[in-house]
Parts: C-alpha cells; structure tokens; sequence
C-alpha cells in the first residue's frame, strides 16, 4: 500500500481508501456480516482511511466503522459528514448548536473521542459562500472533536469557494474517467493552496466497472433505481451525472482500457490514481470481492501520454456534453 498526504496536513492516509455510502444502504441489499469482513480485509491490507457520512443508513455505516476499527483508532483515521440529515437550505442547519449536535451524535455512533477529518455535506453554495459554518468548525476543532475539516462539493465553483477559508483542509469531489473537470482548474487550485482530494464516485456508480448493460436492473432501495434521474439528490451522484443508456454506451467505448490492466474497474481507479492532486479515491464496496478487485489497481500499469491523450480527447468530445446538472 502507498500512502499520500491529505494536502498539508500530517493525515497520511492509503491511496486506495474507501466510502461506505453501500455498507450503509441506499444500494439495494446489505449484509453486515459481509461488511465487516470486508472492511477487516481492507484494514488487513493497509488501508487506513475511510470516508462515511451520517445520513449512511441513518448512522449505520457510523456504528458499523465503530466495529470494524475497535482498538485500532489511532491508526485507522475516519472522516464523516454532515448537514443532511436537517433541511440543507436552512442556515439553522449550519448554526452552532446544529452542528454540534451532528458532531456529537457521529462521535457516540463511532465511539471515538475525536472525529479525523469532519466534512460538510454537499451544501448549496450560498452556504459556503456566507462561510458562518467554517466558524463554527473553527470552534469544534480548538475543542478537540475534530482534528481537520473539508467539504464535499456538487461543483468545481463550490470547491473553489470553499477552498477561500484558509482552514478548509480537504474537498471531495466527483472525479471519474467520466467527469474529468477538476483537472484544469480544481485540482491546481488544490496543490496550490495544500489542499488534499477524496476522490468520490470513482466508478460512476458502476458504469465504470462494465459491468452493466441497457437491461440491468437495480432493487428499488437502490439509489441507482430511485435517483437515476436526480429525483431525490443531484443527480451528479448517480452515474456521475449521465443517462443510464448513455452510460452504458459510452462504457463500452471505453474497455480497451482493461487491457494489460485486468478489468475495467482497476484500470478506471488507476487512472485516478495518476493524478498527484488527489489524496486518495474512496470506492464504495459491499463484500470482500469487490474490496479486493478494488485494490488491485495498486499493481497495474499505468497509463502512457498517448493514453492519457486518448482519454482527454473522449471527454471532451463524447462525455462532456451528456453531463446532466451543475458540475
């Protein structure tokens, strides 16, 4: 396992991480015993850092992680979220008492006395904007609750915002073969000002594994059922943002990438992986299978110039254009 820093901070975290969005629910069927498992092989396996929220099951995925990383707190570091659990439009949501509340709420679910790195939830702009919530963090860090803290933003405009706090350590961000935005500006801003990247949806919700065909179906518990259109969340979240057929499509023009490298799923984390911007990537996982297959990517081939080209140019003039929402 390879390990990188997260921005300036002194968090060296492994490169291959992973969210726990899956374990919690909202990707149809979960099985806690296979979760455990699971995330016992990733810790056996050096990974040292996972990304959870507490809107994940309502704090399942919390209480799970608690679990899996009993005794082991100070060397497997954990970052949560929070806001949307309330009204995210709602200033109150942000007010100290909110947070705060939010706060001690994750750290009972995760029996930890400290939370690693505390991260707002994808908040409108107008949030991070007025920035009264950094304030608030600012406070709960001198406390000791957090030791860092970051947002996970929707957009590269929100990022940039974000990144104006000079105490904003971290943003994650969607980052894929097929949301390629954050390279041109996002992630020089990042380097620039020491700030680190978790790379979410780094699969696109499994278009990138190809894996799936225009027939596949999805439970109805599944994000991928109920949200494929951003019924209930930006859409950006669920198959980063494309149509489903489209995605299906535009998958299989891109296969050629497994080749030498396994299968697609590691080849597209590699690919991520490239970029000295990031941090770590955060694939999700809901058995011991798909956390292995997920760190094999450590021990690919990388990607040539001409490769890279290739897959600029594909963004560019087949993705980009089928991207729904703000990005």
């Amino acid at each position: 396992m390879n390990y990188r820093s997260i921005g300036n901070t002194d968090l060296k975290v492994s490169e291959i991480s992973f969210g726990t969005w899956a374990i919690g629910g909202s990707w149809g069927k979960t099985d806690d015993q296979e979760s455990l498992r699971a995330l016992d092989r990733a810790i056996g396996s050096g990974v040292n850092f996972f990304d959870t929220a507490d809107v994940y099951g309502d704090g399942h995925a919390e209480q799970l992680l608690a679990k899996a990383t009993k005794g082991k707190e100070d060397e497997i570091h954990i970052a949560t979220k929070f806001c949307r659990a309330g009204d995210i439009y709602n200033p109150e949501t942000y007010s100290e008492k909110t947070v705060r509340a939010f706060c001690e709420n994750s750290l009972k679910r995760l029996e930890r006395d400290r939370i690693d790195l505390y991260q707002i939830h994808c908040p409108p702009l107008e949030i991070i904007q007025d920035g009264r919530v950094f304030e608030v963090l600012d406070k709960l860090q001198r406390e000791g609750k957090i030791r860092y803290y970051g947002v996970s933003v929707e957009t590269v405009e929100e990022g940039l915002v974000a990144m104006q706090n000079p105490n904003v350590r971290a943003l994650q961000v969607i980052f894929n073969l097929f949301r390629q935005k954050p390279l041109y500006e996002l992630f020089p801003t990042a380097k620039e000002k020491g700030v680190g990247i978790l790379a979410r949806v780094p699969l696109a919700s499994g278009l990138l594994t190809g894996k799936f065909n225009k027939n596949t179906s999805f439970e109805s518990s599944d994000h991928r059922n109920f949200n494929r259109d951003g019924q209930q969340f930006n859409v950006g979240e669920t198959f980063a943002g494309l149509e489903f057929n489209k995605g299906v499509e535009l998958s299989e023009q891109l296969k050629w990438i497994a080749d030498g490298r396994g299968n697609m799923t590691r080849a597209a984390l590699k690919w991520i992986l490239e970029s000295d911007a990031i941090s770590c990537v955060i694939p999700g996982f809901k058995n011991v299978k798909q956390v292995e297959d997920n760190m094999a990517a450590l021990d690919i081939v990388s990607y040539n110039e001409e490769e890279i080209s290739r897959l600029q140019e594909f963004y560019s003039t087949e993705v980009k254009e089928n991207i729904r929402g703000p990005y």
